[in-house]
């Protein structure tokens, strides 16, 4: 912990210089992006940004996230994103700013080339501190023990899990459901062949039948409903005749269930 104090304030102490330097004075640091921006411009429209910003734009942006990333990171607040942060703000003027493979002279060509090499020693630290977990598990590490808890307790809850303590993935069970998910998908793609093959047939056959059904429906309908009135009118005949019958019947059951739930009643009030 003492090491990070330590390292952590030493590391971005570069970043928030520069940034404080590309403030006062944006035009060095905009001549630097400069070149990178017109690397983007001859990209694809997918990727290349429709209404690119300018150098001087570029560079007031990147200056801030430098000076604020950098004080983050001296202080130790979100030390993993600030250090993300920093390491894509080096490449606009790493790019830019220190191609030495374009010089002529050797002493200047030297001395860009240690400048580039010093960029990309400062990436290479920033991405070690971005992935600084501070001997906490990764988000990997107990992505993959939830994975293998969860195997084992499913095994365990099979038949042949907890006698075998095999993972679920070896078990009986396991193999047998492979097999029927195999053979369900074998059987699947052999009706999706038959139906495709098919199709057309089937297709012309229900239009056919459904123009026959809806000629013998036209015909019938007259019928259908004549006899649908006779029946109406039976029915109904039927009701008014044995409507007494069905009342006195009604009042004789109603009296007899009265007296039963009364005595029932009687019962469980003396319990």
């Amino acid at each position: 912990m003492l090491i990070r104090r330590i390292a952590r304030p030493m590391l971005s102490a570069t970043f928030i210089a520069r940034g404080v330097d590309a403030l006062r004075s944006p035009k060095p640091a905009a001549d630097a992006a400069r070149p990178t921006l017109a690397m983007l411009s001859k990209l694809p429209p997918p990727v290349a940004p429709s209404a690119p910003p300018s150098a001087e734009t570029v560079a007031r942006i990147t200056a801030a996230v430098q000076v604020g990333g950098g004080l983050l990171l001296a202080t130790g607040r979100l030390p993993r994103l600030t250090s993300a942060a920093l390491a894509l703000s080096v490449l606009p003027g790493s790019l830019g700013a220190h191609k030495f493979w374009e010089e002529a002279d050797p002493q200047r060509q030297a001395d860009e080339r240690r400048a580039f090499l010093t960029d990309v020693s400062l990436i290479g630290g920033l991405i070690i501190a971005a992935v600084d977990t501070e001997g906490k598990p990764s988000l990997g590490w107990r992505g993959r023990r939830a994975a293998r808890r969860v195997s084992d307790t499913v095994s365990a809850a099979l038949p042949v899990g907890g006698s075998t303590g095999g993972s679920l993935a070896d078990s009986e069970v396991a193999e047998k459901i492979g097999h029927g998910l195999q053979a369900g998908s074998e059987r699947g793609v052999e009706l999706a062949h038959v139906a495709r093959e098919r199709g057309g047939e089937l297709a012309e056959v229900a239009r056919e039948r459904a123009t026959e059904l809806a000629e013998v429906a036209r015909a019938r309908t007259p019928e259908l409903a004549e006899a649908a009135r006779e029946r109406a009118t039976e029915l109904a005949h039927v009701a008014r005749e044995r409507a007494p019958e069905m009342t006195e019947t009604a009042r004789e059951r109603g009296t007899e269930l009265a007296d039963v739930a009364r005595t029932r009643v009687g019962r469980l009030r003396k319990r």
